[in-house]
């Protein structure tokens, strides 16, 4: 698995915690899931940084 397709799995994996979380009514897993999905973002950042500077 790529450092981008890690950065998308991340991030759906966060969304569906944080909103699984939220309709359950559980502060903590909305939160887990919302850092989840904060890593992906931040990795898809790096690797389009990383892609930038390649070309």
């Amino acid at each position: 698995m790529s450092a981008g397709e890690k950065a998308k799995t991340e991030q759906a994996e966060g969304k569906a915690k944080q909103t699984l979380g939220r309709a359950l009514g559980n502060d903590r897993m909305a939160a887990e899931g919302q850092a989840e999905k904060s890593t992906g973002d931040a990795r898809e950042a790096k690797e389009k940084t990383k892609d930038a500077f390649k070309r």
